[in-house]
């Protein structure tokens, strides 16, 4: 699935990304992602595929079709993380959960 212009330049300002980091990323030139993104060219396949993969690989979902668009993955909670874990205590394995205190 190919990625357009806009679509890049949304992903990479999602991750606050320079033309020189995701080219640096993608193995392609500042240029080639420059001229890609301000309509000048148009990268060849395997081009597009590396800038895909890229975003991707940094956690930038692409959505096609009726409403084209990028979106950052939902980052998955670590073990221990307490947003994660929620407000009840026994889900944070508290000592004192049914005992006499």
């Amino acid at each position: 699935m190919d990625i357009s212009a806009a679509q890049s330049r949304a992903a990479r300002g999602l991750l606050d990304w320079s033309h020189a980091q995701l080219g640096g990323r993608s193995n392609l030139s500042e240029s080639t992602i420059r001229d890609f993104e301000k309509g000048r060219r148009t990268p060849g396949a395997n081009n597009l595929a590396a800038i895909r993969h890229a975003l991707e690989a940094a956690g930038v979902e692409f959505a096609n079709g009726s409403e084209p668009g990028v979106k950052l993955k939902a980052a998955k909670p670590a073990v221990g993380d307490e947003a994660a874990i929620g407000d009840d205590p026994e889900s944070r394995g508290d000592p004192y959960i049914g005992a006499a205190k």
